[in-house]
């Protein structure tokens, strides 16, 4: 089974051909200054986040655990998490993302996976994790169900085929998208 990446659902939900042009056709990706700045707040808030309670996770107390390598024969999958929190016999991942705007789908079920690669890691169930969007402070409660954990295995199996096939996917819906991609130029190339 093809080994995938935690991102490449994220990727796949936003935009299937940004994983095609990662596994079919690989291309160099152009760094944009959205990602660099990602980068930079991610090391601030890893920072921040060390001195601040748990109240905003609704929990009294618990351990932090910062980029989290993690890996899933099962699922044939991996990705470094950027936080999980260990309490009471529960995990809780937490993703921080950029964001001005409330947490998208492909957001949620980046979450899901990471869940259940905690869930083969740690042999326990996780049924909630955390969207933590910056620069702001706000943290969304995200829930893990069976048919979320579904949804992520469906993606899995169709990145896959994508990948076997090697068949150029549509655009996304929205073409809004693709204003800051950085596949962009490749993208148009192919149309």
């Amino acid at each position: 089974m093809l080994s995938l990446r935690v991102s490449d659902i994220k990727q796949y939900l936003y935009c299937p051909r940004v994983v095609f042009f990662t596994y079919v056709c690989p291309v160099e990706k152009k760094i944009t200054r959205k990602m660099e700045y990602g980068k930079e707040e991610h090391v601030e808030l890893d920072r921040l986040e060390k001195r601040r309670t748990f109240r905003r996770y609704r929990l009294e107390e618990g351990e932090r655990k910062f980029h989290t390598r993690l890996y899933s024969t099962r699922l044939g999958l991996e990705g470094m998490l950027d936080m999980h929190i260990v309490s009471r016999g529960e995990c809780i991942p937490v993703e921080f993302k950029y964001s001005s705007q409330e947490p998208a789908l492909n957001h949620k079920y980046q979450l899901v996976a990471y869940a259940m690669l905690l869930e083969d890691t740690y042999n326990i169930p996780v049924r909630n994790g955390f969207l933590y969007l910056i620069p702001g402070t706000e943290v969304y409660p995200v829930e893990v169900t069976p048919n979320s954990r579904d949804f992520v295995k469906e993606t899995l199996r169709k990145i896959r085929r994508m990948i076997k096939t090697e068949l150029f996917p549509g655009p996304p819906r929205g073409q809004g998208r693709c204003v800051d991609c950085e596949y962009r130029n490749f993208c148009r190339d192919m149309r």
